[in-house]
């Protein structure tokens, strides 16, 4: 896949994301195969899980309020980007997350992705 296609991916999964349609994001931008990895922490396999894993996420979520990513790049089937996560959490609590994001693509879609973030901010 050439760099301004894998650079047009990237945009409409950023779009889905601002969206906060974070489920369907998985379903079209995803591998069935793909991995996924915060940190340090022991990967999750599979879309399926990842999909599991987003959902328990999105059940701590009251609202979306925005998703702005400040710094990305594309270089060969891979992309990163630098992003501020904004949403109310069900006990009402405002959260703000800054990560960055480093994901490796194949046939248009990610097959690995790991997120680096300050987990003393969460």
């Amino acid at each position: 896949m050439s760099t301004v296609n894998l650079q047009q991916r990237l945009n409409d999964l950023f779009e889905y994301i601002r969206q906060g349609k974070i489920i369907e994001a998985m379903s079209e931008f995803y591998d069935k195969e793909t991995v996924m990895q915060e940190n340090a922490n022991p990967p999750t396999a599979g879309q399926a899980a990842n999909i599991e894993r987003e959902k328990q996420f999105l059940s701590g979520v009251k609202e979306w309020k925005g998703f702005n990513v400040t710094a990305s790049a594309v270089g060969d089937n891979v992309t990163f980007y630098e992003c501020a996560l904004d949403f109310i959490a069900t006990n009402g609590q405002p959260v703000h997350m800054e990560q960055v994001v480093v994901a490796k693509w194949k046939n248009g879609t990610i097959v690995h992705e790991r997120f680096y973030y300050d987990t003393g901010k969460q």
